[in-house]
């Protein structure tokens, strides 16, 4: 019985979810720099990217991109305001070897 309950209330708390998301406008971003590789395999690119438009237009920040990257392509940011940490290690990929 208390097994049933708590899948009803899994299932509750699921959909509710989705109605507390907040939607904001999408805004591109110059890719200026490619500072390197991070991610437990090194498949994460960390680059410095110039905001293009909206709220923080010109502002430049860091951002781990998945997937392939060069100078001068650009990226659709969903955010804004939060920014990449910076990499601690100058390992270029996967673990320390």
């Amino acid at each position: 019985m208390a097994k049933t309950q708590q899948k009803k209330q899994v299932q509750q708390q699921g959909s509710s979810k989705g109605k507390d998301r907040i939607v904001s406008e999408v805004v591109s971003g110059l890719v200026e720099e490619i500072i390197g590789r991070t991610g437990f395999r090194g498949e994460i690119t960390q680059v410095k990217c110039l905001v293009q438009a909206g709220r923080d237009q010109g502002r430049s920040m860091r951002r781990n991109v998945k997937g392939p990257v060069r100078v001068g392509d650009i990226l659709m940011l969903r955010e804004t305001e939060i920014e990449a940490r910076r990499i601690k290690s100058k390992v270029t990929k996967g673990a320390y070897t």
